[in-house]
């Protein structure tokens, strides 16, 4: 039904105009007092029915600030708490402070100070608001866990300028992948000390290199000219009885120099072979510095693939983020090994645990990247302890493939999923990305991961082994 409005407008229009016709206007004038004094008992008026809001709301803020206040008091004291009994456990074990802890403790109590005082002056204040500490002093911010400038334009290199037809065979055969790695970079530096070719062997006998390392970026962070690295399909070579150039033990091996490689391996023969070389310890200072002994133009040159390393990149993105720390936590087979050294390098997964917990508060990272070979009632365990003011830091393992996920569809589109080199190269790389890294000490699984961590630039001062410097509390007999 239609309306009609017209007769509306007309009456409201009727009613104005006989309001304005009842209420004459005042004349102004500049202070009029009986104008005052209603408006004045208008506003009263209007000012008691918002009291009741106004002291209502407000105890809840004076609640609220308090509250957390007592709360930042509270996390400043465990945090003295923790500073002073850790300065405790260093003097009972005759062990010097850390500066780098000191000083990271103090920020922190600086920090949860200002917060504490912005609380109490501000009950308004919300997680937004401007830290008052550092906008009224301008303390500078403090990185414990920062990276560590590894001086790379500085570092002693030799150039590799390997003559034609001059071979130099890499035969490794010590351990596993890591150790096979260590071997393959000292044959690299033995290679340009000679002038030759390094012969890759085929993985017949060996390891597939070429699908856990870049090949192709050794031979381009070198330059053009000759193939550095390559592999030889056919030589047909014969090889005379191999004979010891010198006496050694490698388990205590001599110190060598450049010179008596030299001495010893300057042959004109066209193809050569000098053995494993794991345990050569030759300018042990120039070989293993960040970036290694040969002039090249890249951070590092043993690296991973390039499959590998863009899906280590896609799994961080997935499930880390960019702030986490990487464990290697090394179990299986590592009690006997470890208990024949002294001290010993197995640890109790309580007594790990709370080595874990120091570097976590250290780093302030939300998550921790397990790389381990140890049964699932350990890292459960583990789990269980690593718990900070009661909240779980979660210890995050590579899930078991899911087609769902593509995080690792490179390793499933080019088949190389399930190789197990393969798989322990990713946990190298990922564990090599960490803001923080543990390492497991005595593996060279770990030292291959501090190698790519100085090189890449991505090492910090927190990185450290697994409760370092302490021994564990209890140690089992050897059999």
């Amino acid at each position: 039904m239609r309306r009609d409005s017209s007769s509306d407008e007309e009456g409201d229009h009727h009613n104005l105009i006989e309001q304005n016709e009842r209420k004459p206007p005042t004349p102004t004038s500049t202070f009029h007092i009986e104008d005052f004094t209603s408006r004045l008992s208008r506003f009263n008026s209007k000012l008691k029915f918002q009291k009741r809001y106004l002291f209502a709301i407000l105890p809840l803020f004076i609640i609220e600030s308090q509250l957390r206040a007592l709360y930042l008091l509270r996390q400043q004291q465990l945090g003295l708490l923790r500073a002073w009994n850790s300065t405790i456990h260093l003097n009972s074990t005759s062990q010097t402070p850390d500066f780098e802890d000191l000083k990271s403790a103090l920020f922190h109590q600086i920090s949860l100070n200002s917060q504490i005082q912005q609380v109490l002056l501000n009950p308004h204040a919300t997680e937004n608001s401007v830290d008052f500490w550092n906008a009224s002093s301008g303390v500078a911010g403090y990185d414990r866990c920062r990276t560590v400038d590894q001086n790379l334009s500085q570092r002693r290199t030799i150039e590799w300028k390997p003559k034609a037809g001059k071979y130099l065979l890499a035969i490794c055969v010590s351990g596993q992948m890591s150790n096979h790695l260590i071997c393959l970079e000292k044959h690299m530096f033995f290679a340009a000390l000679l002038n030759r070719v390094l012969v890759i062997p085929s993985s017949k006998v060996d390891y597939e290199y070429d699908r856990v390392l870049d090949i192709d970026h050794i031979n381009k962070c070198m330059g053009k000219g000759t193939k550095r690295l390559r592999k030889l399909k056919s030589l047909g070579l014969s090889m005379s009885k191999p004979e010891p150039v010198w006496v050694e033990d490698t388990r205590k091996p001599k110190r060598k120099t450049v010179q008596d490689v030299l001495s010893k391996f300057s042959h004109d023969d066209d193809v050569m072979a000098i053995g494993d070389v794991f345990y050569a310890d030759v300018e042990r200072e120039w070989v293993m510095q960040p970036g290694g002994p040969l002039a090249h133009h890249c951070k590092t040159l043993i690296e991973p693939s390039r499959l590998i390393l863009l899906t280590a990149q896609r799994f961080i993105q997935t499930f880390l983020g960019r702030n986490f720390i990487a464990l290697h936590f090394r179990r299986h087979g590592f009690l006997k090994f470890c208990n024949a050294k002294k001290p010993s390098c197995f640890y109790p997964i309580p007594q790990a645990a709370d080595c874990i917990l120091r570097v976590v508060e250290r780093a302030n990272a939300p998550v921790i990247y397990l790389s381990t070979d140890a049964a699932e009632s350990e890292t459960g365990l583990l789990q269980s302890l690593v718990v900070i003011n009661g909240r779980p830091v979660p210890l995050v393992k590579r899930p078991a493939r899911n087609s769902a996920e593509k995080w690792d569809a490179l390793l499933y589109r080019h088949h190389i999923e399930g190789d197990p080199q393969v798989e322990a190269m990713l946990d190298k790389t990922i564990c090599a990305m960490s803001s923080v890294f543990i390492g497991a000490s005595g593996s060279t699984f770990t030292e291959d991961i501090l190698r790519l961590r100085k090189d890449w630039g991505s090492a910090s001062l927190c990185d450290e082994y697994l409760c370092q410097g302490e021994e564990p509390n209890v140690v089992a007999e050897i059999e």
